[in-house]
């Protein structure tokens, strides 16, 4: 019963399917890990036993030399001489569903014999590998493909009369080499070995087994119908590839793992996989053979030869364009019926379901004429969402701003340096006008901690520095120039923006208050008209012509050192803020479809 065939690998039983799998994997790389688990045997007749590969209750997988062909194989065989004939026939049945079953993602049986106590064992391949369970979250593509071919192993077996029962990710294993196996058929169903099935009419059952109700399986990959004990065909090998898919597609298990798996499965067996991950963008061709495979109707469920087509016409590029329109048309009416509800925070779901639509889609005009007016088109009502978002914006803006207004401040300061070649008339306005000032910047920074704006406090802040700055050289000399620069910072600033009036009526205010408050003899007269000239004299210093003029042109070219600071930034913003519309605009345009060339 020697067989030279190279291929082949340890297909385990129910009891040996968790150590099976595990050690499949281990024996990548490095060699196979020893599992301290007892004494290992003797020879089994041809071979020289390595280590423990996996132990379960009935048998034990073990790692061998094949000294006739000069290969490492693996041998799994009962563990105990004195084995009941039920586990016997059980083992042998399993090895021969096996050995049947050529095919290249069906690991091959090499021998089937007794060793030197009596008791059964089968050799096989030695693999290299991990299972499928291990690469689940994976981008999909590549196990696309490898679920083609369990698919089509799958649908070999049903051809030759078998139904593997269990099948599940930790019992498909992807080698390292591009190879694809489906493990464990020890729970197999044997269909009626007549004459359409003569490869496996030979194959003992055992009656515990195999017979009809019999609830064999793992729950979470069950089908209904199969949890229910009826009704075993090869759709419910199906509906477990169904699950499978599933899995691969959304990264989750569509049924829960353990005993509630198969609950679940009889009370709601169909889901779509989109509808599970919308956040995903699960293809329509994947979605609908997931869905088809689930069906809880076994006529309904496509073959296994069938799902794999599906699933192989998806990558090799093609596409059911009539599904992907009809899709497409669905996302909009969903985007049109989400704006027309009015709702703002509904938009988020508008412009998610208007580019699903597009991508579904690419030539739709409908779809293209959305997406740009829901891009470019500002809503009426803001969703709640964007709020917080420009909100964020608008901290961030303002701190660049505050930052800005510190250095402007402190700029200012500078003017102390013309002290010294001065005399102070007014040390009490002196103080007042750079604690002003210092203030001012103070205010900034916190602003700039903060990032939000304090316009109340700086309205009054700023007013008082205006009146200060007023008795310096009067009301019409630098006094304008403080309250242009002061004015462009506050206009930029968020609340105020919207509120124009309130930074208009501060500049009337400013601009009137000094000159007021002299007509009522609260501020020290600091002008008058001398028949047709005009006369300024400064309430706060006093010096020579020459000092005084050089003072009043540092003072100027502080001010207007402020302003343009301030200015300089707003108008960097702005151009920032058009550049970015502009690109994003000229993006939009290459991304979207041509309407001339959708028209023709």
């Amino acid at each position: 019963m020697r067989s030279n065939d190279p291929r082949g690998r340890l297909i385990d039983n129910p009891d040996l399917a968790s150590a099976s799998s595990q050690a499949a994997t281990r024996t990548g790389g490095a060699g196979p890990e020893v599992l301290d688990d007892g004494p290992l045997p003797d020879l089994v007749a041809g071979y020289a036993i390595g280590e423990l590969l996996g132990r379960g209750g009935m048998g034990e997988v073990l790692l061998a030399h094949d000294g006739q062909i000069g290969r490492e194989v693996a041998i799994k065989r009962m563990r105990n001489a004195d084995a009941s004939f039920e586990a016997e026939t059980r083992f042998l049945r399993e090895a021969k569903i096996q050995a049947r079953l050529q095919h290249p993602a069906i690991v091959p049986v090499h021998e089937l014999g007794r060793d030197e106590d009596g008791r059964p064992y089968f050799t096989m391949k030695r693999l290299a590998g991990v299972t499928l369970f291990k690469l689940l979250g994976e981008p999909p593509r590549r196990l696309l493909r490898a679920f083609v071919d369990v698919c089509l192993a799958v649908e070999f077996a049903h051809e030759h009369g078998v139904i593997h029962r269990d099948i599940k990710p930790t019992n498909i294993m992807l080698g390292d080499f591009g190879e694809v196996y489906v493990l464990d058929w020890g729970v197999a169903r044997v269909l009626d070995e007549g004459v359409e099935h003569p490869s496996v009419r030979d194959i003992v059952t055992t009656e515990g087994e195999t017979q009809e109700g019999a609830v064999l399986g793992t729950p979470g990959y069950m089908a209904p119908e199969q949890a229910l004990g009826y009704g075993i065909t090869t759709a419910i090998d199906v509906y477990a590839l169904g699950c499978v898919l599933f899995e691969i597609l959304t990264g989750e298990p569509l049924h829960p793992r353990g005993v509630g798996g198969a609950a679940n499965a009889i009370a709601h067996p169909t889901a779509s996989p989109s509808e599970r991950r919308r956040d995903l963008a699960i293809a329509p061709e994947l979605d609908a053979a997931c869905v088809a495979a689930l069906a809880e109707e076994p006529t309904l469920r496509p073959s296994a030869r069938e799902l794999a087509r599906r699933i192989q016409d998806y990558l090799d590029g093609d596409r059911d364009l009539e599904r992907r329109r009809e899709l497409a048309a669905r996302h909009v009416a969903r985007a049109r019926e989400a704006l027309a509800s009015g709702d703002p925070g509904r938009r988020g779901d508008a412009v998610h379901a208007a580019g699903r639509a597009l991508a579904l889609d690419p030539e739709s005009a409908e779809a293209a004429d959305l997406v740009t007016a829901l891009i470019i088109e500002p809503p009426r009502v803001l969703p709640p969402a964007l709020i917080a978002s420009l909100d964020d914006a608008e901290r961030i803006a303002h701190r660049v701003r505050s930052r800005t207004a510190v250095l402007a401040f402190l700029v200012v300061l500078a003017f102390a340096a013309m002290l010294p070649l001065l005399e102070v008339r007014s040390w009490p306005l002196m103080i007042g006008f750079f604690g002003s000032i210092a203030g001012m910047a103070l205010v900034s920074e916190l602003a700039y901690r903060r990032g939000a704006s304090y316009s109340p406090v700086s309205l009054v802040a700023t007013f008082a520095t205006v009146l200060l700055t007023s008795r310096i050289a009067g009301p019409f000399v630098l006094t304008p120039v403080v309250i242009t620069g002061i004015a462009l910072g506050l206009i930029a600033t968020g609340p105020l923006i919207g509120r124009p009036w309130v930074v208009l009526a501060w500049v009337v205010l400013s601009l009137i208050a000094p000159i007021g408050l002299e007509a009522l003899g609260v501020f020290t007269p600091t002008w008058w008209f001398d028949g047709d000239t005009i006369r300024v004299r400064s309430a706060m210093v006093r010096g020579s012509d020459s000092v005084l003029e050089v003072t009043l042109v540092v003072a100027n070219l502080l001010f207007i050192l402020m302003s343009v600071l301030f200015f300089r930034v707003t108008s960097r913003d702005r151009r920032a803020a058009e550049r970015r519309l502009h690109i994003l605009a000229w993006h939009l345009r290459h991304l979207l479809p041509d309407r001339a060339l959708i028209a023709s």
